[in-house]
């Protein structure tokens, strides 16, 4: 195991492991442990009490960050040339349709969403082996298949995030930066949960929200009280 640097044991020694914080104060402590010398990303991790082998349990949808996420999004809007201006009006970094296509076939994926309209999916399919890994296929269920490109651009660029729970039952998100206010995380992280608890299966049974850690590129994890949220 690493040796953990003098700031490592410095923001350890301000976590107490054995005490689940309000979501307000972890909000706050957070921030008082992150040391690394550039804009930390804030992640939430939520485990939750669903089986996501059964389809009936999966928890996937998407959420608009009330402050962003503080990260500049790239987006690609794969789109008919009579939807382009709209696409790039709204917002979208990449703009076209054949031969962006081509850029992916070849390897190309230097983007963090991509935004379609139904009629080109049949084109993407073929690139399922490119995009599905990365997590960039576009999908209905998120938003990022839809006639409305440029509402659904413009969404993303003011912080909508999708999530979906992985094999081992947690939801995984990226909900600011250490730059942020405390209260704005709080925000944050709070409109992430409560976006959860609302979309809890009906076939989930037992506890469904079991654990919540926030924590900070390279920081500690720190546990918050589920009763506080």
């Amino acid at each position: 195991m690493a040796k953990l640097t003098k700031k490592q044991k410095e923001a350890q020694a301000k976590v107490d492991n054995n005490q689940a914080y309000s979501l307000k104060d972890a909000s706050a402590l957070v921030k008082e442990i992150t040391s690394v010398n550039f804009d930390a990303s804030i992640d939430l991790a939520v485990r939750l009490g669903v089986d996501p082998r059964k389809a009936n349990q999966m928890v996937r949808g998407v959420v608009t960050l009330p402050h962003g996420t503080g990260k500049d999004v790239k987006v690609l809007a794969l789109v008919t040339p009579d939807k382009e201006a709209d696409a790039t009006e709204a917002g979208a970094d990449y703009v076209g349709l054949d031969e962006y296509l081509q850029k992916i076939k070849e390897g190309w994926t230097d983007v963090d969403v991509i935004i379609t309209m139904p009629s080109v999916m049949g084109k993407l399919g073929p690139l399922g082996r490119v995009l599905g890994p990365r997590g960039l296929m576009p999908n209905p269920k998120t938003g990022t298949v839809t006639m409305d490109v440029a509402k659904a651009v413009k969404e993303v660029k003011a912080g909508k995030i999708d999530f979906r729970v992985d094999k081992t039952g947690i939801v995984h998100a990226g909900i600011g930066k250490a730059s942020f206010d405390a209260d704005k995380i709080f925000d944050n992280a709070e409109e992430l949960i409560q976006t959860l608890i609302k979309m809890k299966p009906t076939a989930a049974k037992g506890t469904y929200i079991k654990s919540i850690y926030m924590s900070s590129t390279m920081s500690p994890g720190v546990q918050i009280d589920i009763k506080s949220v």
